[in-house]
């Protein structure tokens, strides 16, 4: 099915401004016309007011209306009470126009039936094209607006299928690998075919691992931040639960060391996912003969101190994009490892925190240093 889109700017430029003008006396229709006709300016004429209203509803999007007042059968004031009555035309701003004298009364008549100026003849020209463009440029402005919103709300359904497409459609069939090459994984019997088995599972949980990257971007992006569900929490139990699992990565040593009290008020999954980004990152890219340290502080009474580090050093030209979205995925030593969107959401998760996060990279050694309030102060994080 086709989509669609919003016109493009240029189309709106090309679009003419349309001006409706009331007079019963053609001669006056022609005056005005002659003294506001210009290029890209749509002039609808109608000499009453019943002309008038047929000629609102076959234009829409009319950018002002010039009424006279004293008009046979409807006159300016019956007719502005009309366009005024109608959701369709309400909006229009109307300017009056009299030959007669000057009277103090039909000018409060006719901003009570909701005109924006009363103008009374002999028009002087300079007058009347000042009011004009001033709303024609609000008009234009209003235009300009409104394809924004149209662009916007374009771009939120597309992120919208987007996340479906990433959530539902990718994942199922990734799921059937994951699942059955974690099965064949366990029954082979034979060395290389479970090598094998073990290596497509590796890469179908790499994969799973990016596509949950670039749904928190969107989230990121399209709503603001991402949800989160701080409980109490303590630090140091997860941190040892996250050590454990890591402690069959080869033969790789984590250290952990712990100091004062490590409890506080934060969503778990999100630091527990901040904590494998990290050490994760520390396990690829460090020097494989060093072991890895996770050294946690809580000695601050309004705060906890973490700190990731590993051997090897992050390329120089790296680090002042090291949190940007899709960095490159460049790791120490140059390697490329996912989409580049870890530790940009890790970044996000922290200050969502009301923490912060910055890294220490010299002398064969990289320091990743996470300060967390004990409190999240807030459930969404702002996105970038």
């Amino acid at each position: 099915m086709a989509v669609k889109r919003p016109a493009s700017l240029d189309a709106q430029r090309q679009t003419p401004i349309k001006c409706l003008i009331v007079d019963d006396i053609e001669e006056n229709l022609v005056a005005l016309q002659a003294l506001l006709e210009r290029e890209g300016l749509l002039i609808l004429k109608a000499r009453s007011g019943a002309q008038a209203l047929e000629l609102l509803l076959a234009h829409g999007d009319i950018a002002l209306a010039l009424l006279d007042v004293q008009m046979p059968e409807m006159n300016g004031f019956e007719l502005a009470e009309l366009i005024r009555g109608r959701e369709r035309t309400r909006h229009i701003p109307l300017i009056f126009i009299t030959a007669g004298a000057q009277n103090p009364g039909w000018q409060f008549k006719g901003y009570d039936a909701g005109a924006v100026d009363f103008l009374y003849k002999p028009i002087d020209p300079h007058i009347l094209l000042s009011k004009v463009e001033v709303f024609f440029t609000l008009h234009r402005q209003k235009r300009a607006l409104a394809h924004e919103l149209a662009e916007r709300t374009e771009a939120l359904r597309i992120n919208e299928m987007f996340m479906a497409v990433l959530g539902h459609d990718l994942r199922t069939p990734l799921t059937s690998v994951t699942l059955a090459s974690g099965a064949l994984a366990r029954t082979c019997t034979d060395d290389k075919s479970k090598a094998l088995a073990e290596r497509i599972l590796s890469s179908a949980r790499r994969m799973d691992a990016m596509i949950e990257d670039l749904l928190d971007l969107t989230r990121i992006r399209q709503y603001g931040g991402l949800s989160l569900h701080p409980k109490p929490l303590d630090l140091g139990e997860l941190c040892e639960r996250l050590v454990d699992e890591l402690h069959g990565h080869g033969d790789r040593q984590v250290v952990l060391s712990r100091t004062g009290t490590l409890t506080g008020s934060w969503d778990g999954d999100r630091l527990a996912q901040v904590l494998s980004n990290l050490l994760g990152n520390a396990l690829r890219h460090g020097a494989a003969d060093r072991p890895i340290a996770l050294a946690l502080d809580g000695s601050q009474g309004g705060e906890v101190r973490l700190e990731i580090s590993n051997g090897g050093c992050i390329a120089a030209d790296l680090l002042p994009v090291l949190f940007h979205p899709f960095r490159g995925g460049s790791g120490q030593g140059g390697r490329r490892d996912g989409l580049g969107l870890g530790l940009y959401i890790v970044q996000q998760i922290v200050s969502s925190h009301g923490g912060n996060i910055a890294v220490h990279s010299a002398d064969e050694r990289t320091c990743f240093t996470v300060h967390l309030p004990r409190q999240c102060p807030g459930t969404r994080l702002s996105g970038a």
